[in-house]
């Protein structure tokens, strides 16, 4: 069977682990035809089911695994699932619209981080679509998500982005993909300041990464110094897109960074560090998305673009050799050194974010030996 072959190479392994993400966890909305969503959990009766979390932002980052399914499955002509079941971009499209159902007939909420990420997913879909016609919806969405992203762009705290509508909490989980969207849609000098601003603000003098954020506390500021590994990804793309040389300069810090501060040692190779379950079960698969476009980034130097790629391949590779199975379904684990089974004995419920992220970093190294920057 696929996934039992060892020799798979990285696109066959990506397509295996998005078809049974998407198989096992993939839903209607309340039984709605013509409506897609990611159960938070499995295995789950239809009624744990509906009494399951909201998770918005986890579904904006299975749009933007969907879309990289929908990139290969038009370069290599695989249909994603077989070719009786919609594309990865048809079901990219059913999300989106079933997110905006699921989220009371709109597509903004609180957390200003939340609407970064699916501005990111939705921009690329945009993108893909081609026509105008496909494209009109996506306009109205993003519109409405960069209105929002903008007015939490305030000179309040030195600038920076808002978390959230209670606007007390200034950080790099909205900063980050926030600049990465201006960067994308054309506002390159807001996305400098926002870059900008976490360079003064929130680097860590002792590691080079970036800090969490900074909030009001009693009518004084105060920074909030823990380092997460997702927060590097999306400021690592922006330090990318923008370009120059301080730019880039930061991003070759920011990569060797994340090497030494936020990896795991087996035997010599690194991986890239895990976060647990829950909503860091996705900060990994975020940074590896990004670490990928480091090294297949030909503006960086050599050396720096295989240290990103080591990093991405090597994590792949652990996480690929600990996979299980429960009947046809593929079960990866939670920390790429521990096997599968450990992490999720049988009969135990799998989470939507562990296995989200494990596809992701399936993705970020399949782009990586696309583009020839295997580091072996």
């Amino acid at each position: 069977m696929l996934f039992e072959d060892p020799d798979m190479d990285a696109d066959a392994r990506a397509e295996a682990a998005g078809a049974a993400v998407s198989a096992a966890f993939g839903r209607q909305l309340a039984g709605l035809p013509g409506t897609h969503l990611a159960a938070t959990s499995r295995p789950a009766s239809r009624l744990q089911q509906l009494r399951q979390p909201w998770h918005y932002w986890w579904q904006a980052h299975y749009v933007d695994a969907l879309l990289d399914a929908a990139l290969r499955e038009r370069r290599t002509g695989t249909p994603f699932r077989g070719p009786d079941l919609p594309s990865a971009a048809d079901l990219a499209a059913t999300l989106v619209r079933t997110i905006g159902l699921r989220n009371r007939m709109r597509y903004t909420n609180r957390f200003y981080d939340d609407m970064a990420w699916l501005a990111l997913a939705v921009g690329r879909l945009n993108l893909l679509s081609g026509s105008r016609d496909r494209q009109r919806p996506y306009r109205k969405i993003l519109q409405a998500l960069n209105a929002a992203l903008v007015s939490a762009h305030t000179p309040e705290l030195g600038g920076g982005l808002y978390w959230n509508r209670d606007r007390t909490f200034k950080n790099t989980p909205a900063t980050g993909p926030a600049a990465l969207h201006f960067v994308r849609s054309g506002s390159r000098d807001r996305a400098q300041e926002l870059v900008d601003w976490l360079n003064a603000t929130l680097i860590d003098p002792q590691t080079g990464l970036y800090m969490d954020g900074v909030k009001m506390v009693g009518g004084h500021p105060q920074l909030e110094s823990r380092v997460f590994s997702y927060n590097q990804g999306p400021v690592l793309g922006a330090l990318l897109e923008l370009g120059g040389s301080a730019n880039l300069s930061r991003a070759t810090d920011l990569v060797n960074g994340v090497a030494a501060h936020l990896t795991d040692n087996d035997g010599g190779v690194r991986v890239l560090r895990t976060h647990g379950t829950g909503d860091g079960g996705l900060f990994t698969g975020i940074l590896a998305r990004y670490l990928a476009q480091a090294a297949v980034s030909p503006a960086l130097p050599e050396s720096d673009r295989r240290t990103a790629a080591a990093l991405v391949d090597a994590t792949a590779q652990a996480l690929w050799d600990g996979r299980s199975k429960r009947g046809d379904w593929l079960v990866f684990g939670i920390r790429p050194l521990e096997p599968a089974a450990a992490a999720y004995p049988g009969g135990s419920a799998v989470g939507l974010s562990t296995q989200l992220q494990a596809w992701m970093i399936l993705e970020a190294a399949a782009r990586v030996h696309r583009a020839g920057a295997d580091p072996d």
